[in-house]
């Protein structure tokens, strides 16, 4: 399996390259970043962020201190708004109550823990504390999504009833532990989904992107399940 998961790296990173992740300037916002993006695309994840920038309150502290409606009101493009603002303020208290919302005091604390306690933020599910792992905090994890889980059940990787901690054991048993090839993994997967391994798939040549060619796993063994 390791082999098939390092053919798959290679095969997404030759046609595709380096893909950049995770946009953002510092530690605080790809955190922000990574629960704003829950539903919604990255562009109105920008425009949420750009607003808070604006405002001056992308650290901790400011968005610690700002009124519930304010905040709303700011990511309101991110949709999902007040949803996402209780999501924010809940993530918030954790990193102050248990940290004094300070970043630097997370440094000595295990992954696994780290894990176990942002999943006990209400709001924050498995993708999202991944996503701040591994982005924010340059922990060896890997994030699984449904472009992931799609690509791993159409090519035969893992059974189509698999859950996430399956699928999330399925790449790190199989890959070296290496916090870049983690991120640089899931991006490339989420181009390929994005592009190719749609719900409807873009498998053949025929189907392919106009100027392009068919999808870059095509040669690999693969099943379409419909519910995928």
């Amino acid at each position: 399996m390791n082999e098939t998961l390092t053919e798959i790296y290679e095969l997404l990173y030759d046609r595709f390259g380096p893909q950049h992740w995770w946009p953002g300037e510092t530690q605080f916002e790809i955190m922000v970043g990574a629960i704003l993006t829950q539903n919604t695309s990255w562009t109105n994840v920008e425009k949420a962020i750009a607003n808070l920038k604006s405002a001056g309150l992308l650290t901790p502290e400011k968005l610690y201190e700002t009124d519930t409606a304010k905040l709303a009101r700011l990511i309101r493009p991110a949709g999902y708004f007040n949803i996402k603002t209780k999501r924010l303020k809940n993530f918030l208290a954790w990193l102050f109550n248990g940290y004094a919302g300070r970043l630097a005091n997370l440094e000595t604390v295990s992954t696994d823990r780290l894990r176990e306690e942002l999943l006990a933020v209400n709001g924050i599910g498995r993708e999202t504390a991944d996503s701040i792992l591994l982005y924010a905090l340059d922990r060896e994890i890997f994030v699984v999504d449904a472009y992931t889980a799609r690509m791993a059940v159409r090519h035969r990787l893992i059974d189509p009833d698999a859950d996430y901690e399956q699928i999330r054991d399925l790449f790190q048993s199989n890959l070296p532990p290496d916090r870049q090839l983690f991120n640089e993994y899931h991006a490339l997967l989420v181009r390929l989904g994005k592009e190719f391994c749609r719900p409807s798939p873009r498998c053949l040549p025929s189907n392919a992107v106009v100027g392009g060619t068919g999808c870059p796993l095509e040669k690999l063994p693969h099943t379409i399940h419909s519910d995928y």
